[in-house]
């Protein structure tokens, strides 16, 4: 049976709350299988192990980043209409690009990503250059349902403490991306398989986990903009709703 291509009232205040939204087995067959193809071969034909380190820091098959099957996890998924649920009445930026993170298996040599939120520690830029965006989805292409198995893992509200140290706290530029109460958390793993997807806000500090398994944990993941991005981005920072019309209502203090 299809899943709802719309958010329920629940799960809309359970992003307010928690910033994360989890649907077990959205993608899947031709869609999920041609993905997951693709990315295995170029796993084992196509990946350059001198390049681990920038394939972690920035994408792994970056020659990919627009193909077809990749992109139809996105398109053809369920997805764009659940994204443009998240925030309407304002509408999505375009998605023309996908990610693809890969944790080694069997503790391989790949450098550890610490607790971190996306594009906001490069002193270089100016305010409107902010690599960031509104919400992040991750597809899961591979990989066990366990912790210790490379898993995403990210701090449920978190997003509001990160709000508070934007305003407060941090100036455009400086390296550390998140304040030291953030930094000490494990987070909560996302155990998933195959098929399962994370939606995350932006501001939800996040890491990845070491993969002890004997199994790739394949990712792809595709970041979701409001369409005036740009121009809101250095206030979103701050103002975790300011993108999302509807769930700042519900963000309101005595909102029920």
């Amino acid at each position: 049976m299809p899943q709802s291509a719309t958010w329920s009232d629940d799960e809309r205040r359970q992003f307010v709350d928690d910033g994360v939204l989890i649907r077990r087995g959205l993608v899947h067959g031709t869609v999920l299988s041609k993905a997951r193809e693709l990315v295995g071969g170029w796993l084992n034909e196509a990946y350059n192990p001198a390049q681990l380190t920038a394939y972690t820091e920035r994408s792994f098959a970056p020659e990919l980043e627009e193909h077809p099957d990749l992109l139809a996890l996105y398109q053809r998924s369920g997805l764009v209409e659940l994204s443009g649920d998240l925030l309407r009445p304002a509408t999505t930026a375009g998605v023309t690009r996908a990610q693809i993170q890969i944790r080694l298996p069997h503790g391989a040599q790949q450098p550890v990503k610490a607790m971190h939120v996306d594009g906001v520690s490069c002193p270089h830029l100016e305010p409107r250059d902010l690599r960031t965006f509104t919400f992040i989805v991750g597809v899961v292409l591979e990989g066990g349902a366990t912790a210790d198995a490379g898993a995403l893992h990210y701090v449920p509200g978190g997003h509001h403490r990160m709000a508070s140290h934007f305003a407060e706290d941090w100036v455009l530029g400086q390296p550390a991306q998140t304040p030291d109460d953030i930094d000490a958390q494990d987070g909560i793993a996302f155990t998933a398989e195959p098929g399962d997807v994370v939606v995350m806000h932006h501001l939800v500090p996040h890491r990845v986990g070491i993969n002890t398994s004997s199994t790739p944990r394949v990712m792809a993941y595709f970041r979701v903009s409001h369409a005036q991005h740009p121009d809101l981005a250095l206030r979103a920072l701050s103002d975790p709703w300011l993108e999302y019309p509807v769930l700042a209502a519900l963000a309101r203090p005595g909102t029920v």
